[in-house]
């Protein structure tokens, strides 16, 4: 009556192994280390650096636990430190063996934690748990896209390729006006206004263009306008993934919420005064002819009508012509460097389409003056006014940089991508690694304290069957441990919270089982009938209750975002677990101690009160 097939003690086996082997790596801790990863597109970081740099240790006599190189989009190499005092000590050693000269940055030397997992257990795919920021420590912004800054981004974009257009169509106008809304062309009458909105409706169709008497109104389609937005958080989304990969951070967290937000967390990271520096700016760039009668005035009311007025690093304004020449997203590779005057610049290379349009521009503009902006948090600094004294296309310089880490620092930017639109940072959070810590600490604390009291009433309540209910409860833990390890879930302070949650409702189903046994007995039934009534009859039960609970965490998953989503994630999880560990494996356990018993008298399960 009380004995399980073979199958299902091979089944119960092979379970409780794999929930073993992965939740193992969990408590092998972490390991100081240096990553190094390449900055040019030209320099790798491959085998012949892996040897470069066990030479550079060597000769310092720095002794490294392990090196290992990771190919893929964004080869690195890490090496395994033994604590953080070599840890630092290697970094700024590396860092000055591989990039002798300041100004120009072969590689990014990264501080890094990494685990400490033994290789057999990686080689099987076993990996820990990834610590989210309240556990670990590192920085966490919460960025939120301008989505009229993506607009008006986009309608400087049109309003070049509309002057262009009818350049090449030898249309005369009376000038083309960016709005907020949208583009006004002034026409000459209203026949050629006719014409204009014809040729333009043709080729630019995400606008919509409405002639009245001789001005065209060009503005965005709604499935236009809600494009441009979208592909801006995506954008944003690549350029700051960019950026992190520029910084070295493993882990990092960069996701939407919402239409417009951006969340940012960079969990592990020890130079947080550096991660905040280049996360943090929201910096863009472009290009665009000055006025040539007009380039650089004193105050904002000595610019001209027509034109667009910009700060400068000087106290000056400059005053640039509203088409754009580039923007940032043109930018194939940016550099620090000097020029020969030994000043700070930053070497650009644009793609074809912006070494065209550059060409282009400085071959009818020689002798005129040309600015470059950088649009950051909001605010716009020209970083250079410089006259053009002859044609260049995809290669040139920057010059306004007062410092050699200024300009190392604008290259990471240009580098790592231009953000479609800008951004604002509307919360910021660092945790420091103690902070972090402690909250591990704390919340493994309140675990094993909870799990102690359950143990202690289990067992003094229900005798032996509190102590198959105890062991049930430890699979549950296991089981659930090794699954988010398996989903290389982020484990959070709500998430810990999860968990304390899973074990109170996995002992509640236990309890379930328990009482109904003791009912059967009460009832008359025999022991052995008792323990297969038992679990029978108290499985709907857990059933029901337990895919109710499920459906709420389902809907906590689906709708919601941050915490709520990890709290969920764990929750879901724990569910599952508990109804395989309370109900599969308590009564493995009670059919290998009773279930081959002929004749059973009585059961240990606490006092069975008879009415």
């Amino acid at each position: 009556m009380n004995r399980y097939p073979l199958w299902k003690y091979i089944l119960i086996i092979a379970v409780l192994t794999i929930g073993l082997i992965y939740t193992i790596p969990n408590f092998f801790g972490e390991t100081p280390a240096v990553q190094i990863s390449s900055v040019k597109a030209t320099v790798k970081a491959d085998l012949a650096l892996h040897q470069r740099i066990e030479q550079i240790l060597q000769r310092h006599k720095i002794i490294p636990i392990g090196i290992t190189f990771d190919a893929g989009t964004h080869a690195s190499i890490k090496v395994r430190l033994p604590d953080t005092e070599t840890q630092l000590k290697a970094k700024d050693i590396l860092n000055k063996e591989l990039n002798p000269q300041e100004n120009d940055s072969s590689y990014v030397v990264a501080l890094n934690l990494l685990s400490s997992t033994p290789s057999w257990l990686s080689s099987l795919g076993a990996k820990p748990m990834f610590l989210g920021l309240d556990l670990r420590g590192g920085v966490h912004f919460l960025l939120e896209v301008d989505m009229q800054g993506a607009l008006n981004k986009k309608l400087d974009s049109l309003s070049s390729d509309i002057r262009a257009l009818m350049r090449e169509k030898d249309l005369q106008h009376n000038g083309i006006e960016k709005q907020d809304s949208g583009i006004t062309i002034n026409a000459q009458d209203e026949n050629q206004a006719k014409n204009i909105q014809t040729v333009l409706q043709s080729r630019f169709t995400e606008l919509i263009f409405i002639q009245k008497n001789e001005n065209i109104t060009g503005t965005f389609t709604p499935a236009s306008k809600k494009e441009i937005q979208d592909n801006a958080v995506k954008q944003n989304i690549t350029t700051l993934s960019n950026r992190v990969n520029e910084l070295g951070v493993s882990e990092p967290i960069i996701q939407q919420q919402g239409e417009s937000r951006i969340v940012v967390q960079l969990p592990g990271v020890q130079d947080t005064a550096r991660a905040k520096d280049i996360i943090g700016r929201t910096a863009t760039l472009e290009a665009r002819l000055a006025d040539p009668a007009h380039s650089v005035v004193r105050s904002k009311a000595d610019a001209p009508a027509g034109t667009d007025i910009y700060s400068m690093a000087d106290g000056n304004f400059a005053v640039m012509k509203k088409g754009v020449i580039f923007t940032g997203d043109r930018i194939n590779t940016a550099a620090a460097s000097f020029d020969q005057n030994q000043t700070p610049v930053v070497s650009i290379k644009l793609d074809a389409a912006g070494g065209r349009n550059m060409r282009e521009t400085t071959r009818e503009n020689i002798g005129k003056p040309m600015g470059i902006i950088l649009f950051e948090k909001n605010k716009a600094e020209v970083l250079t006014v410089a006259t053009i004294q002859g044609e260049f296309g995809s290669d040139f310089q920057i010059t306004g940089q007062r410092t050699t880490e200024q300009a190392n620092d604008l290259a990471l930017l240009l580098r790592a991508g231009s953000l479609a639109a800008p951004m604002n940072i509307i919360e910021e959070r660092t945790v420091g690694p103690s902070l972090g810590a402690e909250n591990i600490e704390k919340g493994f604390k309140s675990l094993i304290y909870g799990f102690a009291a359950i143990s202690v009433f289990m067992i003094c309540y229900y005798t032996l069957f509190g102590v198959f209910s105890v062991l049930a409860l430890s699979v549950n833990v296991l089981l659930l441990i090794g699954a988010l390890s398996i989903l290389q879930a982020t484990l959070t302070l709500p998430g810990i919270a999860a968990i304390a949650l899973a074990l109170g409702m996995a002992i509640d189903s236990n309890v379930l089982i328990n009482e109904r046994i003791r009912e059967e007995l009460r009832g008359g039934a025999s022991p052995q009938k008792a323990i297969y009534s038992g679990f029978a009859h108290a499985w709907d039960t857990i059933l029901d209750s337990n895919i109710t609970t499920l459906i709420a965490g389902l809907a906590l998953l689906a709708f919601g975002s941050g915490p709520v989503k990890g709290f969920a994630v764990v929750h879901c999880i724990g569910i599952l677990s508990s109804m395989f560990s309370a109900v599969l494996f308590a009564r493995a356990l009670a059919n290998l101690w009773y279930g081959r018993r002929a004749k059973l008298n009585s059961i240990s399960i606490g006092q069975v009160w008879k009415g």
